[in-house]
């Protein structure tokens, strides 16, 4: 049986847990917005048009922050054609999906549905085909009080109060040949940077986000960073990092498995960009990372795909890339998870795209049901167990498996938050484990020095049950087919053990290709 040994301790936390780490993103694209968020004649809408089951579904798995409104979107949208009168909206082509626009949906609409799901907008600009000044426009249009062309404009649209929206990205992914747009590095800096300090101007408490690079693999990564840095550092908080991820013939399973090494590495490498320019420009300021996209998505079919190549257009709200989410899926979720937690010191955004249908958290069929994806899952657990906490510096030593890519990887993955109570103390400790072996659990020792005496309390897992393999999916006719269940029912294990001078130590038995957490509490008495 694999081993694994992890250490923590608890005078070892290295942050409080980012709020804004259980984001999500709403995209106009597909069926996101369109019979996702937004159905007038569903039977669950309500006044708004919003679908209520799919509220109710958001407001339980929880994100705290959701960008809006893209994505590649973004770079062609104008974002007047979104406000005021519904029967006033122009219908556009939206050349980034191929499909037609009604803008029956835009900020006015996109701000209910954010105050009804509990949750914060974080908002993109077009720096694509629109610059500086549509930027400050939009802006002012948001957050001004009154008293201004734009948001004497938004009052008379019927929105007395301003938006308030805080958090800003400075365009999508502009380093992409894809991207609307698209600039060199140069370009973009330039155009960030003016219109950074000009927003900064309109609203001096606002928190702005330049874009990075668009994947780890592009050529730009890591050159585009130092470039975009040295143009913005003084003016923004955050530089974005955006990653997927999927089994294919290109990336065998034993690397899809280790995503969590690839946003490790991401993560690592551009925090040492950032700090390399804030030497450079001796300036005492530390430049955060919103990894702002991110899941596990089969790109390789998208690509090969007619809408991809172009054959197929101008439709609305087609269905695209609808991935039914596995539980393999979820496992890789799970550690992708621990990776954004394990490095919560410098990512303090995180956003896994999309919400609904769209590589999405969630599904819904038009005039029918809505259902949690397996991806939803961690998601879910990890938000609810992990906010208000602290983040423990975790210590693995593992046994491992080879893979094509990142060499020797552990078999477990390991994530831990502490919660103190009012009075200082322990609360509890939470950790996130993940078996990455296929076919064999994982017997795994946690070393715990510093904490009073614990107790095993939840114990959870999610695998693969009897009649069950790792491609099972929820789907609408088993919207529950793949959920979390006690550790012990899976064949697993959670126990804790103390040893001499008080040591105490939890084994946990970890079944093969599972995603578990298991919290530690005060023992009674």
């Amino acid at each position: 049986m694999p081993r694994a040994r992890i250490s923590l301790d608890a005078a070892y936390t290295t942050a409080p847990v980012p709020r804004r780490l259980f984001g999500s993103f709403v995209e106009h694209m597909g069926r996101c917005v369109y019979t996702g968020i937004f159905e007038p004649d569903h039977p669950s809408a309500d006044a708004d048009g919003l679908r209520s089951d799919v509220l109710e579904l958001v407001r339980e798995i929880g994100p705290t922050v959701v960008r809006y409104p893209g994505g590649n979107f973004v770079s062609g949208y104008d974002w007047e054609d979104g406000v005021g009168p519904l029967e006033q909206r122009p219908r556009r082509i939206d050349r980034a999906w191929r499909t037609v626009e009604t803008n029956a949906f835009g900020l006015e609409e996109f701000s209910r549905w954010a105050d009804k799901a509990q949750t914060e907008v974080m908002y993109a600009v077009n720096l694509g085909t629109r610059g500086l000044q549509e930027a400050c426009d939009v802006l002012e249009y948001a957050n001004h009080p009154s008293g201004t062309r734009f948001s004497d404009l938004r009052r008379s649209h019927g929105r007395q109060d301003p938006y308030g929206i805080k958090l800003w990205c400075l365009g999508n992914e502009m380093d992409g040949p894809w991207q609307t747009g698209h600039k060199t590095a140069h370009e973009y800096a330039r155009l960030a940077g003016e219109t950074a300090r000009a927003m900064r101007q309109v609203d001096p408490t606002i928190e702005l986000v330049a874009c990075g690079s668009s994947s780890r693999s592009m050529p730009t990564f890591g050159e585009w960073e130092r470039i975009v840095l040295e143009e913005t550092y003084e003016d923004v908080q955050m530089i974005s990092a955006h990653a997927y991820y999927e089994e294919s013939e290109t990336t065998p399973l034993a690397d899809f498995l280790a995503s969590a090494v690839d946003m490790d590495l991401f993560i690592d490498s551009v925090a040492a960009t950032a700090d390399a320019v804030g030497a450079k420009l001796k300036s005492r300021k530390k430049i955060g990372i919103s990894f702002d996209e991110w899941n596990v998505w089969n790109q390789t079919a998208w690509n090969s795909s007619e809408r991809a190549r172009g054959l197929t257009a101008w439709d609305v709200a087609p269905r695209v890339i609808e991935d039914e989410y596995t539980v393999q899926d979820a496992v890789v979720v799970g550690t992708l998870l621990s990776s954004l937690l394990r490095h919560g010191d410098r990512v303090l955004v995180g956003c896994q795209a999309q919400l609904v249908n769209v590589i999405g958290l969630l599904r819904s069929e038009p005039g029918g049901p809505a259902w949690k994806q397996t991806i939803a899952l961690p998601f879910e657990e990890v938000r609810r167990r992990s906010l208000g906490g602290h983040l423990l510096d975790v210590r693995t030593t593992s046994d491992r498996y080879e893979t094509p890519k990142f060499g020797d990887v552990d078999l477990v993955d390991a994530s831990a938050v502490l919660h103190h109570d009012d009075d200082g103390g322990v609360a509890r400790v939470t950790l996130f484990l993940a078996n990455r072996s296929l076919e064999e659990s994982a017997d795994t020792t946690v070393s715990l020095g510093g904490f009073a005496d614990l107790a095993v309390g939840d114990a959870l897992v999610l695998a693969a049950t009897d009649g069950q393999d790792r491609y099972t999916s929820n789907t609408e006719a088993s919207p529950a087919a793949v959920g979390l269940r006690p550790l012990s029912a899976a064949g697993g294990a959670a126990a804790l053990e103390v040893g001499e001078r008080g040591a105490q130590t939890a084994r946990i038995t970890l079944p093969a290709l599972s995603w578990a957490v298991v919290e530690l509490v005060p023992a009674a008495g």
